[in-house]
């Protein structure tokens, strides 16, 4: 199996690599990525020596480079984790994000379908297996009020140019399944957050600012909800469904940890005044500061995991208060170093 796992070297996918690399041992796995402000190749430095890992510095919307990655290792696989993700980022320059998320994932499909078979519903010999699993966000499907889940026949509904994009590539991702017979699976999940996350996203903002003891932004009035995922449970789950998933299938992952963002400021600064206590046993909670809300700010996201669960058998390990625990130590470390 040769597995190109684009975007590797961000947040989720530098997870995932060395996860998938792990649990498949006779795997080759090529990672694609432009090192972007969002991916470092620091994040995949345990696996730097694997003889079963390959990095390509590229651009997915460039498509001589994603043909020439597909020819030169004979890709049979993608996990296209690949996007521009950072909401605040796509309401200021929208345009990166019609780029890659959209031209970008559409480069990757029709580069599959052109290596992989020989028309539509026609796989080459060699072939017959190929999988191409996207990877999705929850915030296609817009907003929730204070009840009701996301299931995978929600209708979608995006409210920012981020989720627009991604939104945009899911149907493209379908299309290509619907139209050529590509075997796709797609995964749609809720906000992650663990090791590896970039600076700029919530809970390693809060992190970062609380111990540089400066105010700690939150949005409103911190009453917005999200269901949050551990990255190695969402690990674990796109890994189950790009062995498992029905071909076109659509599969939602979410933690069940539905939380404020006040309440995630608050217990992180809890963490921390236990941790790393401050001057005068002053609390980092003095820190909070409420600022001007996001412009067409989505209320809440909640998803249903059923389906995941009853088909494949995937279920959440770590509950917010586990997971965020183990993330806050992990960046004490970082900010240590």
């Amino acid at each position: 199996m040769n597995v190109l796992i684009t975007g590797g070297a961000g947040f989720i996918g530098s997870n995932f690599t060395p996860f998938f690399l792990k649990s498949h041992p006779s795997a080759r796995v090529v990672v694609l990525d432009a090192l972007t402000y969002a991916g470092s190749l620091g994040n995949l430095r345990e696996i730097e020596n694997n003889k079963n890992y390959i990095f390509v510095n590229g651009d997915i919307c460039d498509k001589l480079t994603v043909s020439n990655v597909f020819k030169k290792h004979k890709i049979d696989s993608v996990i296209h984790f690949a996007a521009e993700s950072h909401v605040d980022n796509s309401i200021d320059s929208p345009s990166a994000f019609i780029q890659t998320n959209i031209i970008g994932t559409f480069n990757l499909l029709e580069c599959a379908y052109k290596n992989w078979m020989d028309g539509p519903f026609k796989e080459k010999d060699g072939f017959i297996n190929s999988r191409f699993h996207h990877i999705s966000t929850d915030e296609v499907y817009g907003t929730l009020g204070e009840t009701g889940l996301f299931s995978e026949d929600t209708n979608y509904a995006p409210n920012s140019p981020y989720s627009a994009s991604k939104a945009s590539s899911d149907f493209l991702a379908r299309s290509y399944h619907h139209t050529y017979g590509l075997n796709v699976v797609t995964t749609n999940c809720s906000n992650n957050y663990g090791p590896k996350q970039h600076d700029e996203k919530l809970i390693p903002t809060i992190i970062r600012k609380a111990l540089a003891n400066e105010a700690i932004p939150i949005y409103g009035d911190g009453q917005n909800i999200r269901d949050w995922l551990y990255v190695k449970d969402h690990c674990s789950g796109i890994q189950l469904v790009f062995e498992n998933g029905e071909p076109g299938g659509t599969y939602n992952i979410g933690g069940e940890n539905e939380r404020t963002n006040l309440y995630i400021a608050e217990i992180i600064c809890k963490i921390l005044d236990n941790k790393r206590p401050r001057v005068e046993n002053r609390s980092y909670k003095d820190l909070i500061t409420f600022v001007d809300d996001r412009p067409g700010h989505d209320f809440r996201y909640a998803i249903n995991a059923l389906k995941i669960k009853n088909e494949i058998g995937w279920e959440a390990v770590e509950n917010f208060e586990s997971g965020i625990l183990k993330t806050v130590n992990w960046y004490l470390e970082k900010y240590n170093k």
